[in-house]
């Protein structure tokens, strides 16, 4: 973070602070004031510089921020980002393609034989 939002985080800190213990409230106990402010970082102010608003706009911001939209926003964050297959190497990803592929020509076939 730059000098001025890491200022203006600090400033603002005692309503991050009051939003996450309302999360807390509805036990979402793991998300901080980090992840508040990111959260709003990215989604409410995406297209807005932060720099050039009023205090009260972002406090408004972030204290109106609903932890189901929150939680909506990091799941789809989270499943964007996520590389489901990491875990196989390329003879596994190979074999699992493979498959599919080969299942989809018998589906085909099955379906060609029952139109004639």
């Amino acid at each position: 973070m730059n000098e001025q939002k890491l200022e203006l985080y600090d400033h603002v800190m005692p309503a991050l602070e009051s939003k996450k213990s309302e999360f807390h409230v509805y036990q979402y106990t793991s998300v901080t004031e980090a992840d508040i402010w990111n959260y709003c970082m990215k989604k409410k102010w995406k297209n807005k510089d932060v720099k050039e608003m009023r205090i009260y706009e972002i406090v408004n911001d972030i204290l109106s921020t609903s932890p189901a939209k929150y939680m909506t926003h990091t799941q789809i964050e989270e499943s964007r980002t996520s590389n489901w297959f990491s875990q196989l190497n390329q003879d596994e990803l190979q074999v699992l393609l493979q498959n599919n592929i080969n299942e989809g020509q018998q589906i085909q076939r099955s379906t060609d034989l029952e139109e004639l």
